[in-house]
């Protein structure tokens, strides 16, 4: 399965992209981030309480296209809407930018070339769902800027997104994309489970860097 290699829609990272993005002005833009992404340990309860996720370190690209993900509908959370809605394609390329940016300047937290061996029936659900072949045998080198870093991700969100994917009907919970929805069905949720358990305790790029919101 290609663990949340589609996640957003890359034609709003594509056009992202095409904007000169400035991480010192996306420095200025993410009073809104801050509150729930830079407080370590930090619980969503929506749809269920869970870990929300750790976007410093991630990728330009893929912060984009969830945003973009988020703004179009593709992607139900009422809350994370209101706030990609209120996002020019400008702020959201400086943003991205910014988060990536935030993540390197940290440091630490790099992924080893090749993880730890997962238990075998967690290899075995791996390999059917192809998850290298979009995140990297580490699972923290995508093979394109619009696919997330999973390696060290808080497994509870991971889980949490992986069966947005098998949402269909809700009208406030769920993910459309095609070919997550796909991947993500042919597996039962104690699999996705196990699978996201397995990825969050590898180490990663990603992390927490704690803000102040009155900078």
């Amino acid at each position: 399965m290609m663990v949340l290699a589609a996640l957003a829609g890359v034609h709003g990272a594509a056009s992202a992209q095409t904007l000169k993005a400035d991480a010192k002005s996306g420095s200025m833009k993410v009073a809104m981030c801050i509150g729930c992404h830079s407080i370590p340990g930090y619980q969503s309860s929506f749809p269920e309480v869970h870990k929300v996720p750790m976007i410093a370190g991630q990728t330009a690209g893929y912060i984009a296209a969830s945003l973009n993900a988020y703004k179009k509908g593709e992607r139900k959370h009422p809350t994370m809407r209101g706030i990609a809605e209120s996002l020019t394609d400008q702020d959201i390329a400086d943003i991205s930018a910014y988060y990536e940016e935030l993540g390197n300047k940290a440091g630490g937290g790099q992924a080893p070339a090749q993880p730890q061996a997962a238990p075998a029936a967690v290899a075995e659900l791996l390999k059917k769902g192809a998850c290298v072949s979009c995140h990297g045998e580490n699972f923290n080198k995508p093979i394109d800027a619009s696919y997330p870093k999973i390696a060290g991700q808080h497994s509870d969100y991971l889980f949490v997104a992986l069966k947005a994917y098998k949402t269909d009907t809700n009208p406030h919970v769920g993910r459309s994309n095609a070919i997550m929805a796909g991947q993500a069905k042919q597996f039962s949720n104690a699999e996705l489970k196990a699978m996201a358990q397995y990825l969050g305790s590898l180490p990663g790029d990603v992390k927490v860097v704690p803000q102040d919101r009155f900078r």
